[in-house]
């Protein structure tokens, strides 16, 4: 590296880079509850500054590894597919943005000496992000509106603190990540504790259901199965909690009759008729979309784009799907494809879903790495952020637009989190089950 800067230089612009990365990173949940733009403007200095840190540290260690390679692979292929195709280039050039925060936690602002106290601070600006959310959706529900006046959605379901309904993906992104190593802790603890701590997953599991959103919802018992299989000591906790779940999803025609409605009744229906409800026919135009442009799709963006040129294109013969029904006026297009890998589909083709996968397999495998067949007890912790990240990844699953904020911030910054407390177990943020050490 030439010597524009001297020794004492660099690690001063160094030190002030970490501080100013962390600030951001600590700021961050709040913006992306709340402030898109922020949340914009907050990850790009957490990237600026671990370039900066890669400058003159000359530390690129963090390119070895196969996340940073799939995601390198998948943002370049993307990169020439938008350069290529109809638009969308300086979009798809910005998208490195979400890996490269990723990378920045999980490789340097959340480890080293002070990693454990900065990713203590971390969860705890998280837990404080799902409590709001909590709070805001039982607000809503038992006074008729939230804190800024605004009541529930007009089809039943909860907003929460949001103006619209947000609140279930919201909190399902930070739910076990928040969730598994609060009541892991509490269960090891007096009785009074162990009570706490099943009634904490009681209280998460019934706020789900009651906000109403139907994929939350699902993604929540995926959630909590696999966390029951990789930490024996919640089964009870999960068990107890799904019951729960249970008794008031029976009860809401008595409780909440818009989000039974909601999430019974209208969900039930548009699975009996799926070819023919909005997310059918989006599904269908995304999966058109996508034959007639198989290999390199339309750059970034490309659903928002092309979806208005398929008005009466091949329907989709293996669903049973004809042509004549492919035209469902405007509910057919959208700005997104609602799905992860129909986007990474349409935007960059067949290669770009491969390496997209890719990038998704080598997040969990990094986060899964020690999690499966250990001797000894698992840290709840880590287990939280693996199941959050399953269930962001999850491909049958409707969700945002990859990229976008909230989205995209929650996926990689909880992604980075998890990189930072795997990279050494023995200097994890909360206590192994069973160890005698103090919770945060």
């Amino acid at each position: 590296m030439p010597r524009i800067l001297t020794y004492p230089q660099r690690m001063r612009l160094d030190r002030v880079a970490g501080q100013a990365a962390l600030a951001a990173c600590l700021a961050l949940p709040l913006a992306l509850l709340h402030a898109r733009a922020a949340a914009e403007m907050l990850i790009a200095c957490v990237d600026l500054a671990f370039l900066a840190h890669v400058w003159v540290a000359r530390d690129r260690a963090f390119l070895r590894r196969p996340f940073a390679r799939a995601a390198a692979a998948w943002w370049l292929w993307l990169v020439l597919c938008s350069a290529l195709g109809s638009g969308g280039l300086l979009l798809g050039v910005l998208a490195v943005r979400l890996p490269l925060l990723a990378a920045a936690l999980g490789d340097w602002l959340l480890t080293g000496p002070a990693g454990r106290a900065r990713q203590r601070w971390l969860w705890i600006v998280l837990a404080a992000s799902a409590a709001w959310i909590v709070v805001e959706s039982w607000q809503q529900y038992l006074l008729g509106a939230n804190v800024f006046g605004q009541a529930r959605w007009g089809d039943g379901a909860l907003t929460g603190p949001f103006n619209k309904p947000r609140a279930g993906p919201a909190l399902i992104l930070v739910f076990f990540p928040v969730l598994v190593p609060a009541t892991a802790a509490l269960l090891e603890g007096s009785l009074w504790r162990r009570l706490g701590g099943l009634a904490l997953a009681g209280l998460g599991v019934l706020t789900v259901v009651l906000i109403g959103q139907r994929m939350p919802f699902v993604l929540m018992g995926l959630g909590l199965a696999v966390t029951s299989l990789l930490l024996p000591r919640l089964r009870l906790a999960v068990a107890g909690a799904a019951v729960l779940g249970g008794i008031l999803l029976a009860a809401l025609p008595v409780l909440s009759p818009a989000t039974q409605g909601k999430l019974v009744v209208q969900f039930g229906d548009q699975l009996r008729h799926f070819a023919a409800s909005d997310y059918g026919l989006i599904f269908v135009r995304a999966l058109t979309l996508a034959q007639l442009h198989p290999w390199m799709g339309l750059g970034f963006d490309a659903f928002r784009r092309g979806c208005g040129i398929i008005w009466a294109m091949h329907g989709i013969d293996w669903l049973g799907v004809p042509t004549v029904q492919l035209n469902g006026g405007l509910r057919a297009c959208n700005i997104h494809p609602h799905n992860y890998y129909l986007e990474a589909l349409d935007d960059a083709g067949l290669p770009g879903l491969v390496l997209f996968a890719a990038m998704a397999g080598a997040v969990l495998a990094r986060l899964g790495r020690g999690l499966f067949g250990q001797t000894e007890a698992p840290d709840a912790l880590r287990i939280g952020l693996f199941v959050g990240a399953l269930v962001a990844f999850w491909p049958a699953a409707s969700t945002s637009a990859f990229t976008s904020m909230p989205n995209g911030g929650w996926v990689f910054l909880l992604a980075g989190f998890g990189f930072a407390a795997g990279n050494d177990r023995a200097d994890a943020p909360f206590p192994h089950p069973g160890r005698r050490q103090g919770w945060p």
